[in-house]
């Protein structure tokens, strides 16, 4: 630190006076060797003498010297420091490095006696080396055992600190920081408790009331819906909440904020104990709870109820959905969702969907990206139902793969259909306007469609998906139908069709393409399959597809036939669970091909869930398919991805292969081991 030190002002030339002075005997010197060599020469040994003197005195003296006056300069604003060191508030000088160099009183009391020349980051893990290289003025807030404090951090300059003094100054810069503990505790503790009295506004639903009221004998079915509203009611009361039933199968409850940490961490176990309700009902009991958290208003809240009870509906039942602004939280959802026998539903949807192409001129029809055969066979049927009612129809393909290009070649081969039946996105940009309807099929999430610009040039947008919702959802659509129960787009546009014009008439060319696309999402029918499921075939079959004509359109050539059975064989298997890769080159479609081998892998004996990666550019695909014992949509959802109970995917990005198979099966085993799948 001395060698830093430079005197300055008279206290410096002061100290310089010895060799200052040798300019005399230098000149007395000079004048004796004018007069006489041998004066002369005793004079200058004399003048060497007095220099090494003075010099050796210099070096011995100085150190202790300005140890002394650095001592000195230290000490010379003792009351500014008394100042500080008696301030209520803990105040403290740290190093570029973050070490304490001075510490006052308070910041003592806080942290102990010994705390100089120590990192500040051992006291205030907060307190990162950005921040204190940083110059710009920082605040952050702490806490320190039961205390909260806010802590504002300032850059200063060592030089600053001699500036004024006329004594001392520093040679090089020495940047410091400054830190200042302001209490707040009292402020953080109103706050909290002023958010833990905020009401939140939940809605609960019966999802399958009616359907579990008619598997129960009749006498006994007053004594189920007693059961179901004594169970809701009593597990709200343990949270003080209000209760309102508003219909034989509905309820609003409004509970503090404080609550909603022990009903998220216990995963709203009212959804298990309604569940475990057994009187003779063939059918379990399940429930839907939407939740609006945060909002700016009560209005507000029972409006994100609204939307997170139609998520947990669009993601089949039978599960929580907490709304907290954009964040959306999902609990439960293990339970297959039960197919309906009636077809009321997609009566109601039809008719509506009527209204809606009735009164616009022209519809604009459109999937997911990398459309497959149902988002393109379900897109057929919604286009032979524009022309039924005289419209103007487009569907936008942008990428025709191997896997819907014979499907599409069908169509467009045939002279009856327009000539512009398929467009990509930039013609599709040109058609839409005010007066354009858009249809999505088989996706309702507005980040996965084919032309997302297409979902704000037109306030009419119409959602046909069977996949359970997630966050994203397509906002204000006119038109909603989703059924997570239903096997594929294409079995859900089949009963459209027979409701929105009586009599429907499908060419050969249509019903193959509906048909195919059940096929495909089906996997030849042996997943996801139900009642309605093969009365669509069948109806189809009536409209003249044609199974052979189909296998032989979906017939795969030899690399994939490879690349599948490359999947497959070099599968990982481990507790049931099978990973693979599916390698991507020289493949047109890998991700189909990705998803044939998750369906391949399934009929493996011992495997209960496949999950296979392909790799796309920069992304990773992951198709996850499973048994009815396991819900791969959770497990997706944890990744990012969603889906269905057992089919769904991901999107990877940012990460090697090796991570990405890491990243899932760690999740998977994590899950599995929690009890979540």
């Amino acid at each position: 630190m001395n060698k830093k030190v430079i005197l300055k002002g008279k206290l410096g030339i002061y100290l310089r006076w010895p060799f200052l002075l040798g300019i005399i005997p230098a000149a007395a010197m000079a004048a004796a060797f004018w007069f006489d060599y041998r004066a002369g020469l005793a004079a200058a040994v004399a003048l060497v003498v007095y220099i090494t003197a003075a010099t050796v005195i210099w070096l011995q003296l100085k150190p202790a010297v300005m140890e002394e006056l650095v001592s000195f300069a230290a000490g010379f604003s003792d009351v500014q420091l008394d100042v500080f060191g008696n301030l209520d508030f803990p105040y403290a000088i740290l190093d570029e490095e973050g070490h304490i160099l001075w510490a006052n009183n308070a910041m003592h009391n806080l942290f102990g006696p010994y705390i100089e020349m120590n990192p500040i980051a051992g006291f205030i893990p907060e307190i990162s080396h950005q921040l204190l290289t940083d110059t710009v003025p920082k605040v952050i807030h702490i806490r320190h055992k039961d205390l909260y404090y806010k802590a504002e951090m300032y850059t200063l300059d060592s030089r600053d600190f001699m500036r004024d003094n006329p004594i001392l100054t520093l040679e090089e810069e020495r940047p410091l920081r400054s830190l200042c503990l302001f209490e707040e505790t009292e402020v953080v503790e109103t706050r909290k408790a002023i958010q833990n009295q905020r009401l939140v506004c939940g809605v609960i639903l019966v999802d399958n009331y009616e359907e579990a009221l008619e598997s129960t004998e009749e006498v006994r079915r007053s004594l189920l819906s007693a059961l179901v509203e004594r169970k809701i009611t009593k597990y709200l009361q343990n949270y003080d909440a209000i209760i309102n039933k508003m219909e034989k199968d509905k309820y609003m409850f409004v509970i503090r904020q404080q609550y909603m940490p022990a009903l998220q961490s216990s995963k709203f176990s009212l959804l298990d104990e309604v569940r475990e309700i057994s009187i003779g009902n063939e059918m379990n009991v399940t429930l839907c709870i939407g939740i609006g958290a945060n909002a700016e208003n009560y209005a507000q809240a029972q409006e994100w109820a609204r939307h997170a009870l139609d998520l947990a509906l669009g993601r089949g039942g039978d599960q929580a959905v907490l709304k907290d602004h954009e964040k959306i939280s999902y609990y439960g959802g293990k339970t297959k969702q039960v197919e309906k026998a009636t077809r009321v539903r997609a009566r109601v949807k039809a008719h509506a969907l009527r209204q809606v192409l009735e009164g616009k001129d022209q519809v604009v029809i459109m999937g997911h990206k990398m459309g497959d055969a149902d988002c393109v066979g379900a897109a057929i049927g919604i286009y032979r139902a524009a022309r039924l009612l005289n419209k103007r129809a487009y569907i936008v393909v942008n990428d025709i793969t191997s896997s819907i290009r014979p499907i599409i070649s069908n169509v467009l081969d045939n002279p009856d259909y327009d000539a512009d039946m398929f467009v990509n996105s930039e013609t599709a940009r040109a058609l839409v306007d005010m007066n354009s309807a858009v249809i999505v099929v088989d996706v309702s999430t507005s980040d996965r469609v084919e032309a997302p610009e297409l979902l704000n040039l037109t306030r009419t947008v119409v959602v046909i998906d069977h996949h359970r919702q997630s966050g994203k959802s397509i906002e204000n659509p006119v038109l909603t139908y989703i059924e997570p129960y239903a096997s594929s787009a294409c079995e859900m546009v089949v009963e459209i069709l027979q409701y929105v014009v009586d009599n429907v008439k499908l060419r050969p060319e249509e019903a193959d393409a509906l048909y195919s696309g059940i096929v495909i999402d089906t996997n030849n029918f042996r997943n996801e399959t139900g009642v309605r499921t093969f009365e669509a075939a069948a109806f189809l079959r009536k409209k003249g597809a044609d199974i052979n004509r189909v296998k032989l359109k979906l017939r795969d050539d030899m690399v994939t036939s490879k690349a599948r059975a490359e999947a497959v064989n070099k599968a990982v298997i481990e507790k049931g669970y099978a990973f693979a890769v599916c390698p991507s080159e020289g493949l047109e479609n890998p991700t189909v091909v990705g998803a044939q081998a998750a369906n391949e892998l399934l009929g493996i004996s011992g495997i209960e869930a496949s999950f296979v990666f392909t790799k796309v550019g920069d992304v990773i695909f992951v198709s996850a398919r499973s048994l009815d014992n396991m819900n791969v949509q959770l497990v997706m959802e944890r990744v990012g991805g969603g889906g269905h109970s057992t089919i769904a995917g991901a999107q990877l990005r940012d990460m090697t292969m090796d991570e990405a198979v890491s990243l899932v099966r760690s999740t998977v085993l994590k899950m599995k081991e929690e009890g979540e799948v």
